[in-house]
């Protein structure tokens, strides 16, 4: 019964890793070709995704009065992002920059938390996977250090970087998946 449990989560595995790695590759596809729409479309899409989960908190804040005792704590929190919602909408270059910043900093991140991963893990599964995540590492490494050393001027570079990482890794995800299917 365990070998059967073992072998469907392998069977659950490939299949998210194949799924993560095809939604990889379209979207980094997608930026490769579209990168200034890709731009627009991911600042705008944020910066409503904000304000809608403010003003969803902010309901439930309210309707919370009296039944709890931290209904104050998720009114404040509401009306943050409702403000942060707002400031996204409105400054797009700044909210450009800070998330160019951010994807480049999780890059890095992620890069050394694989490399990390490669080099010290005793996991047996993970040590199987040295080679993709000492390769993953790297992209992630490099990507990122260019992402951060040109944060502002790289605007349609940055998508560029972005997708190509994503169809890397998303290729690496695949090749992974089909290694788990033998």
């Amino acid at each position: 019964m365990a070998s059967r449990d073992s072998l469907q989560l392998s069977s659950q595995m490939t299949g998210l890793l194949v799924s993560e790695g095809v939604l990889a590759i379209l979207a980094g596809i997608a930026m490769l070709f579209w990168p200034g729409l890709t731009l627009v479309f991911l600042i705008v899409i944020f910066g409503i995704y904000i304000l809608v989960w403010g003003i969803i908190e902010l309901i439930r804040s309210l309707l919370s009065i009296g039944k709890n005792g931290t209904w104050w704590l998720e009114l404040i929190f509401s009306v943050l992002l409702i403000g942060l919602g707002v400031f996204l909408l409105r400054n797009t270059l700044i909210t450009l920059a800070l998330v160019i910043l951010l994807v480049g900093f999780t890059f890095i991140v992620r890069g050394i938390i694989d490399l990390l991963m490669a080099f010290f893990s005793q996991d047996r599964q993970v040590k199987e996977d040295r080679t993709f995540l000492i390769i993953s590492g790297i992209i992630g490494l490099v990507a990122g250090v260019i992402t951060l050393s040109q944060p502002i001027a790289s605007g349609i570079a940055f998508v560029w970087i972005v997708g190509l990482y994503a169809v890397l890794s998303g290729s690496l995800l695949v090749a992974r998946a089909v290694k788990y299917s033998r």
